[in-house]
């Protein structure tokens, strides 16, 4: 997404000279550019994730001209630090979404709807059949699951996505069942988001210093690229779980083998892509990411313009 006048890329796909991110997916961020711009709570995320470059930031609503311009970040709720971006120009305003949920989670500033003439909207789960439960009914699973483990002595593994999901997870877990545990690569985004005033829950490192006794009730926080790996072996005997927006109705189990699927994602559902859509008044939607051209066909329907655009990647499903 290229804002020639401010000669600026938006989420680039590539290394370029003056990058705008979203958020600091690594679909959305991608290393080698020469400056970047983001929310101020993403800075310490990056920094993680990707090294040291020029690094500039922005609260949410502030304002930044370049040459003539009018760039500002605004909340999209995915996790710490996304955010909407408005473009404005001469009356005209576009808004690229990025990733969204419109659900508040309680940790991330909630998603807030932009007017604007053009908005342009991910669609990862732009089906009818995508319909979350509120969180608490999530969390209320997810804490009966592990309470049942617990009771047979056995330890419970969740596999989320180490930015954003890990840390809802940790944030909602009755810590009275037991003792909670994360990966090195959760831990490392746990301290980015302390840095960044988040007040986490506490959770240790379940590293080789452990004593395997200590795993026995525990729930252990790590990423779908530990399932099956020699790091796994230390929690025997255990039972894992996946929280993944693709559990929907006990969901493609096959995307990752799991023992139970909980749908909890850090992005929109069918209802909430639509009413996010809605509430921005756009005369133009371009629909981006995920089921791109069922839900431009929807908005066709009902009479909004909206066009389906391939790009390079797909949205992590979180």
């Amino acid at each position: 997404m290229y804002v020639p006048l401010a000669d600026v890329y938006i989420d680039p796909f590539k290394a370029v000279d003056k990058a705008i991110i979203t958020h600091a997916h690594g679909d959305h961020a991608r290393r080698g550019c020469r400056d970047y711009l983001c929310h101020a709570q993403s800075v310490p995320i990056l920094k993680r994730r990707m090294g040291n470059y020029l690094y500039q930031s922005a609260e949410y609503g502030d304002i930044v001209d370049i040459n003539g311009v009018k760039f500002s970040f605004h909340p999209a709720g995915h996790v710490l630090g996304s955010a909407q971006i408005r473009v404005e120009n001469k009356g005209e305003i576009w808004v690229v979404s990025g990733d969204y949920k419109t659900e508040d989670d309680g940790i991330v500033e909630p998603f807030k709807a932009i007017k604007c003439h053009t908005f342009i909207t991910e669609s990862t789960f732009g089906l009818p059949e995508f319909d979350w439960l509120q969180q608490e009914e999530i969390f209320r699973q997810i804490n009966e699951w592990w309470q049942a483990n617990a009771n047979e002595d056995k330890c419970s593994v969740m596999y989320a996505y180490s930015l954003g999901k890990a840390q809802r997870i940790l944030q909602y877990l009755n810590q009275q069942i037991g003792p909670v545990f994360v990966h090195g690569s959760i831990q490392n985004m746990n301290e980015a988001y302390r840095e960044a005033g988040v007040l986490l829950k506490p959770a240790r490192k379940a590293g080789s210093d452990v004593d395997k006794k200590e795993f026995r009730k525990a729930l252990i926080i790590a990423p779908p690229s530990a399932d099956n790996s020699y790091w796994m072996k230390r929690f025997e005997p255990y039972v894992t779980g996946l929280a993944s927006g693709w559990m929907i109705n006990g969901g493609s189990k096959a995307w990752l083998k799991s023992d139970n699927g909980f749908a909890l994602s850090d992005h929109a559902d069918w209802k909430g892509l639509n009413k996010a859509v809605l509430e921005t008044g756009a005369e133009k939607v371009i629909v981006t990411h995920g089921y791109t051209q069922e839900f431009a066909g929807h908005l066709n329907n009902l009479g909004i313009d909206a066009v389906a655009v391939k790009t390079q990647f797909d949205s992590i499903d979180v």
